[in-house]
């Protein structure tokens, strides 16, 4: 029997859904690596998602779906690109 070597999974794909700063709903999420009342950090395969905001809370989450429902007043929503750190320089200032 031969042996196949797979690689990394597909990302899942990526969908962002927010009613009325109250309701996010968000897709493709692989985990969720912090939360608290004002951030939630999630790792994505467009990269880290940061979602600032107040009295934030999860309402949902399905690690088999990849589907996250976060409730509270979100304020920003911003992507941390994975990127590998080199050099010195570039993991102190990077």
């Amino acid at each position: 029997m031969a042996h196949e070597e797979r690689g990394p999974a597909p990302a899942r794909p990526q969908n962002i859904i927010l009613e009325g700063r109250k309701k996010l709903s968000v897709t493709g999420v692989d985990e969720v690596l912090s939360f608290d009342e004002n951030l939630v950090v999630m790792d994505t395969g467009l990269g880290e998602l940061l979602v600032r905001g107040e009295e934030l809370r999860v309402e949902r989450l399905s690690v088999e779906t990849g589907d996250l429902t976060i409730l509270g007043h979100v304020a920003e929503m911003s992507y941390r690109d994975k990127r590998p750190r080199s050099g010195l320089w570039e993991r102190l200032f990077g």
